[in-house]
């Protein structure tokens, strides 16, 4: 028998950097040794659109390339996607944990959807306005997701980023900086029920 493959759906819109997140959490469990696929969504994206992007992170290989159906955490990045889409579908209100970027309580959330699982909340906005700069949520809520789920350590992904950030951001360390404290902040102030 195989083990549980740990599978993350990110909801965002274009320009929230879901994509990027999925592929920096990705890498994050890589370098631990872990097992991963990131990948994205393709349609018809342009800024503000909603979009997805997907993990899964395994200590064994990982056969399954289809799409992911029933996700063991959903990521949002965007609270007001909320109303638009189901970002709860396949989601099991039992064992699943839904992460929203919004500055209300869990609790406010769960009532909001009606979903009756594990609910966490993090201003990753207001983080990322303070930090980094610009409303940009995707590192931020990797911080929270490593929290809530501790599927990989907060030191290995604050590494790991680091070390990308500063390849693609050579001459801005301001940018590499802030994001990193953007992960910490969010990682500290993540709240759930």
């Amino acid at each position: 028998m195989t083990e549980k493959v740990f599978e993350v759906r990110w909801h965002g819109r274009g320009g929230q950097g879901a994509k990027t997140a999925a592929l920096l959490f990705g890498d994050a469990a890589l370098s631990t040794g872990k097992y991963i696929q990131a990948f994205p969504e393709y349609g018809p994206e342009r800024m503000g659109a909603p979009v997805q992007s997907f993990n899964r992170i395994s200590n064994n290989p990982i056969r399954d390339h289809s799409g992911i159906e029933r996700p063991d955490v959903v990521v949002v990045l965007d609270v007001t996607l909320v109303g638009q889409i189901d970002v709860t579908d396949g989601l099991d209100p039992d064992k699943g944990l839904l992460i929203v970027n919004t500055p209300l309580g869990p609790e406010e959330i769960k009532k909001k959807i009606g979903y009756s699982g594990r609910v966490y909340t993090v201003d990753a906005s207001r983080i990322a306005k303070e930090t980094i700069g610009r409303d940009i949520p995707n590192t931020p809520m990797m911080g929270a997701l490593v929290r809530v789920t501790g599927v990989i350590d907060v030191d290995n992904l604050l590494e790991d980023t680091k070390k990308k950030l500063e390849k693609k951001f050579r001459n801005r360390p301001e940018i590499v900086e802030g994001n990193i404290s953007a992960i910490k902040r969010a990682y500290n102030e993540v709240k759930g029920v």
